[in-house]
């Protein structure tokens, strides 16, 4: 189960942008924050049920759409049919997919972004973004 605790005022980061403050857009806000992985419109959906908060899933995904396009979220897609969404202002990062549970993990290194620099020196090629997941088995999966 997930606690949400905010760590900062999420009505002022809607009002900020320019969205008004429903009770789902700071729960989703709130949701995103506070969890370790991507989710997906489900699991916002899920979660909105258990916090009393009636929605369907065409608000959900005019929510995180609006969320994408105002900079707050980012759509990531593990090749398994479904969009999962996360914070856009996190520390950049990558993850580790695994394919026999689904658990996901982040993980933050400072290799990446040597190469990236590396590239555009070496190719002369401006880098705007990339992507990079790591599929395979976890820890528990491996036993």
């Amino acid at each position: 189960m997930i606690r949400i605790k905010s760590l900062h005022n999420c009505k002022d980061e809607l009002r900020g942008k320019k969205l008004r403050a429903t009770p789902a857009r700071i729960a989703i806000l709130q949701l995103l924050e506070l969890t370790k992985e991507p989710v997906d419109a489900t699991t916002i959906i899920e979660y909105l049920r258990k916090k009393d908060i009636e929605t369907d899933q065409a608000t959900v995904f005019r929510i995180i759409n609006m969320f994408t396009q105002k900079g707050i979220t980012i759509p990531i897609q593990f090749q398994e049919g479904k969009t999962r969404y996360e914070l856009a202002n996190m520390k950049h990062h990558h993850h580790l997919i695994c394919e026999k549970c689904g658990k996901i993990k982040s993980v933050f290194d400072n290799v990446i972004p040597k190469m990236e620099k590396e590239i555009q020196k070496k190719q002369k090629f401006l880098v705007k973004r990339h992507s990079l997941e790591f599929f395979g088995l976890c820890a528990d999966c491996q036993k």
